[in-house]
């Protein structure tokens, strides 16, 4: 974690601003920082960042004239010519490889601690104080174990039960479904999304979603129940996949599930050494990678030196974008990387 006196600027930022502008990731990471941020402020206006982290000089264009402080959350790397573009303040809370950019009041507890791995969610919960359970869903999202699920635990015993183990919170407890019902309302059309943002962002309870009532809560849910459907017919097919490294291929749709495979899989096809995820799309390859024996940022790094390609991530989990021409070679990289492994 940051240093108390960083949560304090944080927080600081945030009161001082009148109209503030979020970009956030498209995870449950991403998400519930924007919404402990927002719902903090009660101000604002937001843009989701898609697939790749990465905050473009184009990006520009989605901060309105009248904003007077930018946030951005959850995102690995950005242009330095964003910043010149915009010409507002912005505070950027990370917890990816550290970067430096001019003009950037910048928050990343790997700046002092470089192996240390705390969801920026789990950040912003603790600078602010409200939404535990948004916090929760943050950190729990990311399976990464943050000292106030303790207290989590006591409050929201009903939907935990005894499960204290992040993949089974996630895959066994009614708190697992509140966390994929708000995932699978990130994926589908963008009208949708947006709808589903807005009802995020005023929602008093969210554990209302499990047992909708309202217009709002029922949209929520069926969209969750239409977008999981398809969901679990891909899992079933990785059920098939034998060998390590586990490599799956998913078909291309409408919609994508290469990170929500990438954490499911691991817990319901235990011991392999290497997960890789992946869909083709134009030409590329879009790869979602899994270890708990391999430094995934070390493999992909030396990788991308053989192949062409990029990405980034955490030890555990990276995302990849590989030219199809060079996957063979990628593929190969990663058998030679499990069986270096005893």
């Amino acid at each position: 974690m940051i240093p108390k006196k960083q949560l304090e600027e944080i927080k600081e930022e945030l009161v001082e601003c009148q109209n503030p502008f979020f970009f956030f990731h498209d995870d449950m990471d991403g998400l519930c920082s924007f919404l402990l941020l927002y719902r903090f402020k009660g101000e604002g206006t937001w843009h989701m960042v898609k697939q790749r982290p990465f905050i473009e000089e184009r990006f520009a264009g989605f901060v309105p004239e009248d904003c007077d402080k930018v946030f951005v959350l959850d995102i690995a790397t950005m242009a330095p010519e964003f910043v010149k573009n915009i010409k507002k303040p912005v505070v950027w809370i990370d917890h990816h490889t550290p970067q430096k950019i001019p003009g950037v009041k910048y928050f990343n507890p790997r700046i002092k601690h470089p192996k240390e791995y705390t969801p920026v969610s789990a950040i912003c919960y603790s600078a602010l104080k409200e939404d535990l359970l948004i916090g929760a869903i943050g950190t729990t999202g990311d399976l990464s174990p943050q000292p106030y699920l303790k207290k989590f635990f006591k409050e929201y015993a009903g939907l935990v039960g005894k499960h204290r183990d992040l993949f089974e919170l996630t895959f066994e407890t009614k708190f697992g479904k509140l966390i994929r019902i708000l995932e699978m309302n990130l994926k589908g059309k963008t009208a949708d999304i947006k709808k589903a943002l807005v009802i995020f962002s005023r929602t008093k309870d969210f554990t209302a979603f499990l047992e909708p009532k309202t217009k709002d809560e029922k949209f929520v849910y069926e969209r969750y129940e239409r977008v999981i459907k398809d969901y679990e017919s891909t899992l079933k097919e990785a059920y098939q996949i034998k060998g390590d490294p586990f490599i799956f291929k998913y078909q291309e749709g409408d919609i994508t599930f290469g990170s929500d495979l990438g954490r499911e899989i691991p817990y319901r096809i235990p011991g392999k050494k290497m997960y890789i995820i992946y869909r083709e799309k134009s030409g590329r390859m879009l790869c979602s990678l899994r270890s708990h024996k391999i430094n995934l940022v070390k493999f992909l790094e030396n990788a991308l030196t053989k192949v062409e390609g990029y990405g980034g991530g955490h030890p555990v989990a990276v995302g990849c974008n590989i030219n199809k021409d060079d996957f063979e070679k990628f593929l190969e990289l990663a058998r030679n990387a499990s069986q270096d492994v005893s």
